[in-house]
């Protein structure tokens, strides 16, 4: 039997408040907690215990089957990164580029820049170890540059084709990609720019800086940046900027080059290899190898590998609290609770390019991914927005827009940022990355209004 509306609202309702009590009130582990939650909202919302495990397997291997290995990958080699000395050089890189105190700004403009073609989850995995390394050696907070630097990353990644995300949404509603990609990118720089800030002043109030040698996290009294401490002279030994930046670069432009080749419908056997060396996990499992047979030449083989093994290790509770936002984020699905609503809000009388903003928003908060809140948003709302005479362009918008409103835990994006930058109070996770994505959607819904009210006519 099928389950009523207001039983899939209960559903999500009590299974929320379950996850968080456990989370916050008792000593079950996160992701204990998010399996628990998840078995609780599809029992509520009528599923058979049959479709409530497949859907925990499916959600936690689908999610794992794209991230997971290039977490395993990432962590190694940003392990690598920093008993070879290439982390302490990419910082000094950065900080003589953007000059001092500008550090937030490079890392979000090159996360930016960065994740229009790359995946903000495998992005940041390789992009990482950089604002570790230059929270390392100018004492500033890695809150306030993995954040900013995250922040770049899901902005681009929910707003500019080719993403598959907003290319998919343009497709739907038919706008023209040319000016859909041009006005995104415009769109998107006040997003980047309030989320810079936002992570600047929340790195004053969470003060956390790597541990010496690297091994975990530590909290100090707060200390304003030290840059006399960066002498030339201390760069003896260093590998060169080259070699220190290679083993990021070549992923990142191995997926670019994939992508692009995707876009123009290239075909032969250069294509095809092309496509298999820029799939995600091929590109940064190669970045590795590159990792280790440059910036690990000179490092003794048990101290390299004994580094490596200290990397999985870190890697474990992130790949396994990751797959279980993926687990809960497809008992939603599966419930049909983000269909309910969005079919609930189409039939109100709400003005028209409001509408895919407001089911994409509800669909994000309802089952975690951005992807498919705005991609179902986008699939609801094109037929309705073209019937109403309204900007099939600012409905594309606000369907992406929409996407980026409150990522919490049934996305894995949370937990890769949050795990990675060392943040693992349920306060400070919400604090840090869930009111991140949420100044991106209202400064995009503000940016909305004005193209609407404003600007009308242009699109």
């Amino acid at each position: 039997m099928e389950a009523s509306g207001t039983q899939l609202v209960l559903a999500l309702v009590i299974g929320l408040a379950f996850l968080i009590f456990l989370i916050l009130k008792t000593k079950i582990h996160a992701f204990l907690a998010l399996i628990a939650g998840a078995v609780v909202i599809g029992l509520i919302a009528g599923l058979d215990t049959a479709k409530i495990t497949d859907a925990i397997a499916a959600g936690f291997g689908g999610t794992l089957g794209s991230i997971g290995i290039i977490i395993g990958f990432g962590v190694m080699m940003g392990e690598i990164f920093q008993v070879s000395g290439a982390a302490a050089r990419m910082a000094r890189t950065f900080l003589k580029i953007c000059g001092k105190g500008r550090e937030e700004i490079a890392l979000a403009i090159t996360g930016f820049i960065v994740s229009i073609p790359i995946f903000c989850d495998s992005a940041f995995v390789i992009l990482s170890p950089i604002a570790k390394a230059i929270s390392r050696q100018t004492k500033k907070s890695a809150v306030s540059l993995g954040f900013a630097l995250a922040g770049g990353l899901v902005i681009t990644h929910s707003l500019v084709p080719p993403t598959p995300g907003p290319l998919g949404v343009a497709g739907l509603f038919g706008a023209d990609l040319g000016k859909f990609i041009l006005i995104s990118i415009i769109v998107s720089i006040p997003m980047m720019i309030a989320t810079t800030l936002y992570a600047t002043r929340l790195g004053r109030k969470i003060y956390q800086i790597p541990a010496g040698e690297g091994e975990g996290w530590e909290r100090p009294a707060y200390q304003s940046p030290v840059y006399d401490t960066l002498k030339d002279g201390d760069e003896k030994g260093m590998p060169g900027v080259f070699l220190s930046f290679l083993p990021i670069l070549l992923p990142i432009v191995l997926i670019l080059c994939s992508t692009v080749s995707k876009a123009v419908k290239a075909t032969g056997v250069f294509a095809s290899v092309l496509g298999f060396l820029g799939t995600p996990v091929i590109a940064v499992g190669l970045g590795l190898v590159a990792a280790i047979y440059t910036l690990a030449l000179k490092i003794p083989r048990k101290e390299a590998l004994d580094k490596m093994e200290n990397g999985i290790k870190s890697a474990g509770i992130i790949i396994l609290v990751t797959g279980g936002g993926g687990a809960l984020g497809r008992v939603l699905t599966t419930t049909g609770i983000g269909n309910y609503i969005a079919q609930g809000l189409s039939a109100q009388p709400i003005p028209v390019i409001v509408l895919p903003f407001l089911i994409a928003t509800l669909i994000r908060f309802a089952q975690g991914s951005g992807t498919v809140a705005m991609t179902t948003s986008a699939s609801i709302c094109a037929p309705i927005v073209a019937a109403a005479g309204g900007s099939v362009m600012l409905g594309a918008f606000a369907a992406c827009i929409g996407s980026l409103f409150f990522s919490y835990f049934n996305d894995s994006f949370f937990w890769v940022t949050n795990r990675l930058m060392g943040i693992s109070d349920t306060r400070e996770q919400i604090r840090t990355w869930s009111f991140t994505t949420t100044i991106a959607w209202a400064v995009g819904f503000i940016e909305l209004l004005i193209m609407h009210f404003v600007f009308g006519t242009l699109f």
